[in-house]
């Protein structure tokens, strides 16, 4: 048999086909481009080492590998650009950054406001960290001569742009209308919080389950509950009403709904009585007692003769500018209205103030007493406090001690 010589060809090797050669050039390719961005990344590190110490690294999760590869290497390649001030501004700049712009938009405006000089820069150093979707709508003072690491991170801490109101308890709406005349927050106008709260002004009461019985006349007063709230600047004075009533709803708890009915009370009786306690007791342990000594009056048919009812048929007082009268005296005592406790039994037709939560946990869990009467105790050394009598002589005895 004739030998096959040495340059003579194998017929069972194939010669490598097309799909086998893009192989090969795409992983030559990804090599080279491996090698590049390692020089360029060395070398990036290089001079981030010579210009501040600015280091590239961890970055977003979410980036792709190429996307990662990319920025890391244009960073370094700016390590003096993150490295010195981003801006020429001299002096503090307000800032202010609206919801829903993006960081691009951002940029823009930081550039505009003399904060940034590399608008590019400040986006992809954001987007390289996970920034760019955390930079908050709000206003900001910003301090001259921020780096871009500095500005990005400052960007993602706004201050606040709401305003807190504060409203004590037992004050009756007209004072809480006054307040917001004095302190004209955000867009709340008092007449229009004043004409909602007397259903002057329509307003949808089908949120609240618990003004569900409320009577068409009845007023929103003693549902506005007395807390300290944070609005944002555009709120009026419907979203302020909103968030009273909304409160009330949260604290005035379900178990608290179906003691008021053991009491036998439906929500705005409970509400009503409240708001007298509210008026009458000054020291916070005395609620329950002063509740409880109500109670009982109601259950044997006797006036409640509370002084802030009265105070609150008398309304404002020009003279002392104020609405809740003091000293009172017999002559008002004899005001005809039907919020008058002294001339009319039982409970006056709405709340006149806008009670605690205290208040209304007193009227939910009364102190269980033989008193029905109380009076200011004289003798005491504690400012504010009552005694307590079972009976109409020992009343009247501890009231002579004060004349």
């Amino acid at each position: 048999m004739e030998s096959k010589t040495s340059n003579s060809k194998d017929p069972y090797r194939r010669k490598p086909g097309a799909a086998t050669w893009l192989l090969r050039v795409a992983v030559l390719f990804f090599v080279v481009v491996g090698c590049m961005t390692a020089v360029l990344v060395l070398y990036g590190q290089w001079r981030s080492a010579a210009y501040g110490g600015i280091r590239v690294e961890g970055g977003s999760a979410s980036l792709s590998l190429p996307e990662r590869l990319y920025l890391q290497t244009y960073l370094s390649l700016n390590a003096e650009g993150l490295g010195s001030a981003a801006g020429v501004a001299a002096n503090p700049v307000n800032f202010t950054i609206n919801p829903g712009e993006t960081a691009v938009s951002v940029a823009q405006n930081l550039t505009e406001a003399g904060l940034l000089n590399n608008p590019t820069l400040f986006v992809r150093y954001a987007h390289y960290y996970g920034l760019d979707s955390q930079l908050a709508a709000g206003d900001f003072t910003l301090p001259p001569q921020l780096t871009i690491p500095e500005l990005a991170f400052a960007l993602t801490q706004a201050i606040g742009r709401d305003i807190e109101l504060r409203f004590i308890e037992g004050l009756r709406a007209e004072e809480m209308a006054n307040y917001l005349l004095v302190t004209r927050p955000a867009q709340i106008d008092p007449d229009e919080f004043l004409a909602i709260v007397r259903r002057e002004r329509p307003f949808d009461l089908s949120p609240y389950p618990f003004l569900a019985d409320l009577p068409p006349t009845a007023t929103l007063e003693g549902f506005l509950f007395p807390d300290t709230y944070r609005v944002p600047l555009d709120a009026d004075a419907a979203y302020l009403i909103d968030l009273m009533l909304t409160t009330f709803d949260e604290r005035v708890t379900p178990a608290m709904r179906q003691s008021f009915g053991v009491q036998g009370l439906s929500i705005l009786q409970a509400v009503t009585l409240a708001s007298i306690v509210q008026r009458e007791a000054v020291l916070p342990d005395e609620r329950p007692i002063i509740a409880g000594v109500f109670l009982n009056r109601l259950a044997a048919n006797m006036t409640l003769s509370a002084d802030p009812t009265v105070q609150f048929a008398l309304g404002f007082q020009p003279d002392t500018e104020t609405w809740w009268k003091v000293p009172l005296y017999l002559s008002d005592l004899e005001v005809d209205s039907p919020y008058n406790t002294y001339l009319y039994p039982g409970l006056p037709p709405g709340p006149i103030a806008n009670p605690s939560l205290g208040s209304l946990q007193a009227v939910a869990n009364p102190t269980a007493s033989e008193y029905y009467f109380f009076v200011v105790d004289c003798e005491s050394s504690i400012a504010g406090s009552h005694v307590f009598s079972a009976t109409f002589e020992e009343h009247l005895a501890h009231a002579q001690k004060c004349q």
